[in-house]
């Protein structure tokens, strides 16, 4: 099926932002804010600022959203930028499309404090829902780039702690290889607008201050699934990070979790975001609420 003509227009705002002299992480955090911030939020949202055992969260809520159902969502932006801000018009088509209540987490960011911190943040966070009385169950856990590779780490410390695991897991565009070796980093080199090798290598470096690029809870593809529950994978096919969602399907299925990767032609990373100026974004969006309803009833 061929593109939207919209699509042409988010490209031109991705491009017009890879083309932005950025120096500093508070750059890059601007930056992002900045794009996303011309998106608008539909009237009928609300949002609710919360302490999540002393981390900074927020709730999105649409009409459609029904209390006993949570999506935790962990942002993306390469464990050094995005927040719940940026994320809070994507989130809000996605409690729409899942009928459920996003629990947006602003996890602690490296250079700040670098990894494990955001693992340790989620696992909290699940902690705190699980304390709230939301049945495990009725919790799928969901991120994006950075947040989508954090949504498995995620997992796997809640199944080395001894905790119920969610119903699902959603991972859009997720980074789950720390050190880039996925053949896509080369063959869509020239067609990703946002995202190249040479970036992620460097902010990898940032993020794990010197600890192994391997550690299963920084590089999934690396950690024993065994046990996790159903994930859904969205990429985009023009993505670098298109074999990080392949390497990680072929590891899951290999231990007997279930995975449904859907690849997304011509999209680029986290197209989600462009939900109010995109179909393919709002089409995308409601095949994770049919999801999220199919795993939580």
């Amino acid at each position: 099926m061929a593109p939207s003509q919209e699509l042409n227009a988010v490209l031109d705002m991705i491009r017009v932002r890879s083309q932005e002299v950025r120096k500093t992480t508070d750059d890059d955090r601007l930056s992002y804010e900045r794009i996303m911030s011309v998106l608008p939020l539909d009237d009928d949202i609300e949002t609710v600022r919360v302490g999540v055992n002393g981390i900074p969260a927020e709730w999105v809520s649409a009409p459609e959203s029904e209390d006993h159902r949570v999506v935790l969502y962990l942002h993306g932006g390469g464990y050094l930028f995005g927040s719940t801000r940026t994320h809070r018009v994507m989130l809000a088509h996605l409690a729409r499309a899942a009928k459920a209540q996003v629990l947006a987490l602003d996890y602690r960011l490296a250079p700040e404090i670098p990894f494990p911190a955001p693992v340790e943040d989620s696992v909290s966070a699940y902690q705190w829902l699980l304390a709230k009385g939301i049945a495990p169950k009725n919790i799928v856990i969901g991120g994006d780039s950075a947040g989508g590779g954090l949504v498995v780490a995620a997992l796997v410390a809640l199944r080395g702690v001894g905790e119920p695991m969610p119903a699902a897991g959603v991972c859009i565009s997720p980074w789950n290889d720390m050190e880039s070796t996925g053949k896509s980093m080369t063959t869509n080199a020239e067609s990703d607008p946002s995202v190249s090798k040479e970036r992620l290598l460097k902010i990898a470096a940032v993020y794990l201050d010197g600890k192994d690029p391997q550690a299963p809870l920084a590089s999934p593809i690396h950690a024993d699934l065994t046990g996790l529950p159903p994930l859904l994978l969205q990429v985009g096919g023009i993505e670098v990070l298109l074999d990080d969602s392949t390497m990680l399907k072929e590891r899951a299925e290999k231990v007997g979790v279930s995975v449904e990767m859907e690849v997304w032609d011509d999209m680029p990373h986290v197209w989600h975001h462009y939900a109010p100026i995109l179909p393919e974004a709002r089409k995308a969006i409601g095949k994770i609420g049919e999801f999220v309803l199919e795993h939580t009833g």
